[in-house]
């Protein structure tokens, strides 16, 4: 394990994927959020295959012992990433990227309900803290409806960004469930497929014929999204996920700054306060994975057969 190169492969990824949102908001809401899911994820496949073939992992990215689940996996990434990018047309980017902290929150509620993973009272105190963050955050947008059609557009940007970090929830407890049978580059692989199949069901919905200049945002949009999900994946090579996971918080100091440089926004006392309670939680829930991950190991050693 090599900690610092994990650390900067998180960091570059983190950088990346806020690039992302930033060239799909620079959009300006004019092409719709499903074929905006198309162009994030088909033209991501260079990058991904290039990574693949750099790592010498492109056969294992095509093996899978369980297509089915890469099919709902998909599904589901997909619907996040879909009411993610809708959020971002609605919603000024740090709003946007605090309430996606709710993922790793929601993660801990559904992993009991549907892992039976036991939840005692260290992180129950730290889901209530995060929730009543999200709280913060999305009260103003809540209450701001009876404003008129503003106040109603932001109401629905505050809604899909939550729904968004809820699939995503969800979207992590299947990657749990598939850890047991799948590798990371088969899940990488076959969700930029998934992805790109699924987005061309919104055709319907009213696709559009990007100008060159969404055009050339929405590819480097998704160039930025491949390279970000091959960092994330490099990072777990080098570094533990409890020691690498803290630094997605690092979003929020990039969301603020390149959403008042590019887009004048200049989020509310509230929106930080929220923030602030959530990202506590999150790391909170963090450090007390790692000690439970430490105990575990303990525990195996104690109870391993002695020579």
């Amino acid at each position: 394990m090599q900690p610092g190169i994990g650390i900067l492969l998180k960091l570059g990824a983190v950088t990346a994927f806020v690039l992302m949102q930033v060239l799909i908001k620079s959009t300006a809401g004019s092409v719709p959020a499903g074929e905006v899911v198309f162009f994030r994820s088909f033209f991501a496949f260079p990058v991904i295959l290039a990574w693949l073939a750099w790592r010498r992992e492109l056969r294992v990215g095509l093996t899978t012992r369980n297509p089915m689940s890469h099919v709902w996996r998909g599904v589901i990434g997909t619907s996040a990433m879909g009411l993610g990018f809708a959020a971002l047309q609605l919603l000024p980017l740090p709003e946007v990227t605090a309430l996606g902290y709710a993922a790793p929150i929601l993660t801990v509620v559904f992993a009991a309900m549907f892992l039976g993973e036991q939840v005692h009272a260290f992180r129950i105190t730290a889901v209530a803290l995060g929730m009543a963050g999200v709280m913060i955050v999305l009260a103003p947008r809540l209450t701001a409806v009876s404003a008129g059609a503003p106040g109603a557009a932001q109401a629905l940007g505050a809604v899909l960004a939550l729904m968004s970090a809820t699939f995503a929830a969800l979207a992590q407890i299947f990657l749990r469930k598939m850890a047991a049978t799948e590798r990371a580059a088969t899940v990488v692989f076959w969700f930029t497929v998934t992805s790109t199949v699924f987005s061309l069901f919104t055709i319907p919905f009213g696709w559009v014929l990007p100008d060159g200049r969404a055009a050339a945002l929405l590819i480097g949009a998704g160039l930025m999204g491949g390279i970000g999900q091959g960092l994330l994946t490099s990072a777990y090579r080098f570094a533990p996920a409890s020691v690498v996971a803290p630094f997605d918080y690092v979003s929020m100091l990039l969301a603020v700054g390149l959403g008042y440089a590019l887009f004048s926004e200049v989020p509310t006392a509230q929106t930080l306060a929220g923030a602030g309670l959530v990202v506590l939680a999150g790391v909170l829930i963090v450090w007390r994975e790692r000690q439970l991950g430490i105990e575990r190991a303990k525990a195996r050693r104690m109870s391993a057969p002695q020579a």
